[in-house]
């Protein structure tokens, strides 16, 4: 094992040199629901004491509680089938389909549903989870094509290649898949999904073109009670395939997938995240239906526009103090620059598009100093340095994530804590810049000294 050991050791020692080593975050105590900024916990769903309390007296009453028994295709889960059910008539969806996790149900569709000779177009910023299924799948390498983040121009560009050099896309043979994220992660950049279902219906008028959005950090917050921005733009209908998970905004765990009756029975067919692997706990089961319980009596609604005010608010408090900083030590990404909402990515026409986000990525080449600075403060808050490989390079960044739960005062709070550390951080480059002069100075009289003698 001793170069297996070395081999893997110099792999850590490399990434803990370059300052990217990822580790398990540490707290000497719990992280308080007001001083968390990093969790996707975006409605406070996990300390609410309404969901808490409901969540407790389903389990007393539920028939089963523990485990699951197995993969669905080996037991028999009527909580399951319920569940889908009602995510079919809650979403609108042909069918639903439950997954353990989100990157679980990426893997299985990109992995399972483009066959040989399609192809798959997808956003430059788009989760490891659907790389992860495309490189499983049977598409050739060179049919998965990058176009750049949220430019349905690039996409335009792409799709007109391929239907300018292959038959078999222009008369339908062959599928094209474009994959996209309706919020995404770490930029809180949304895609223009109505012009890029329009470009591949446009494109593609054989209806072999099919939009597939994942729809993780949106579930909860946005749409008709929290349905999506794909049901928000009235889109059901004219994409293959949406994903929405449990485990951010809902304060659970696993994810669905809402396709067509055909895909569900392929997937449990084909998809080996599904197939090969325990379900969801009945807890699980029951913590989601308690999660939409909310979702569809409009508690969740209340607490989504509140999160969004914030959003508003901490932008509205920041970037007057942004415009002294040096935009190479710390400013935000150019769609949160200004306040007029406008994505310059974006071709979007509607006036309230996009909507406020409530992640916030806050552009630094210090991430970790800006992270462990608003850590150490006398209240901590905690917040999340995010570099290479996670983002591209260049882009390092703390990512903000605000939650229904905090108030305006603790957003304040974060505010100060920034700005604090920007000015600390200028005041020690001007001291660091005034030794230097002072030592050039004093060389310089010493040079001019000696000349003289």
């Amino acid at each position: 094992m001793s170069s297996l050991n070395d081999k893997l050791a110099a792999a850590l020692s490399s990434r803990e040199k370059r300052r990217i080593r990822r580790r398990l975050p540490v707290s000497a105590s719990p992280v308080l629901p007001s001083a968390d900024f990093t969790s996707n916990d975006y409605l406070s769903l996990a300390t609410s004491s309404t969901l808490r309390t409901a969540f407790q007296s389903a389990l007393s009453t539920a028939p089963k509680i523990l485990g699951s028994g197995g993969s669905r295709l080996l037991v028999p889960t009527p909580a399951h089938v319920a569940l889908e059910n009602r995510l079919e008539r809650f979403f609108g969806a042909e069918k639903a389909l439950l997954f353990n996790s989100g990157f679980d149900a990426n893997v299985a569709f990109f992995s399972a549903i483009p066959q040989p000779g399609d192809v798959i177009l997808y956003d430059e910023h788009i989760h490891a989870s659907v790389h992860d299924g495309m490189g499983a799948s049977r598409v050739d390498p060179s049919s998965l094509i990058k176009f750049s983040h949220n430019s349905v121009a690039a996409l335009k560009r792409s799709l007109r290649k391929l239907l300018h050099e292959r038959d078999d896309l222009r008369d339908g043979r062959a599928s094209a898949f474009v994959a996209v994220e309706s919020l995404y992660s770490m930029d809180g950049t949304f895609a223009p999904l109505h012009e890029i279902v329009h470009c591949v219906e446009e494109l593609l008028p054989r209806n072999n073109g099919y939009v597939i959005v994942d729809e993780a950090h949106a579930t909860g917050i946005y749409g008709p009670q929290g349905r999506g921005m794909v049901a928000a733009l009235g889109l059901e209908g004219r994409v293959l395939a949406r994903l929405h998970t449990f485990g951010k905004a809902l304060a659970g765990s696993g994810a669905a997938i809402l396709t067509t009756e055909l895909i569900r029975d392929y997937l449990l067919n084909y998809g080996r995240p599904l197939i090969y692997t325990t379900t969801l706990t009945y807890a699980n089961i029951i913590g989601v239906e308690c999660a939409f319980d909310m979702l569809e009596n409009g508690s969740a609604e209340v607490l989504a526009l509140h999160l969004l005010d914030l959003s508003r608010y901490f932008l509205e408090l920041l970037r007057p103090h942004l415009q002294s900083a040096p935009p190479e030590l710390l400013c935000l990404p150019g769609h949160l620059r200004t306040d007029d909402h406008k994505d310059s990515t974006n071709s979007s026409s509607d006036p309230s598009f996009p909507p406020p986000t409530p992640i916030i990525p806050l552009l630094t080449p210090h991430p970790h100093s800006l992270a462990a600075h608003l850590a150490s403060l006398p209240q901590p808050l905690f917040t999340k340095a995010i570099t290479w490989p996670t983002v591209p390079v260049g882009t390092s960044r703390v990512r903000v994530c605000l939650h229904a739960g905090h108030t305006r005062d603790d957003v304040k709070k974060l505010v100060d804590g920034i700005v604090d550390w920007v000015q600390a951080w200028v005041a020690r480059e001007k001291e660091v810049e005034r030794q230097w002069l002072d030592v050039a100075e004093g060389e310089g009289v010493g040079v001019w000294m000696e000349s003289k003698l």
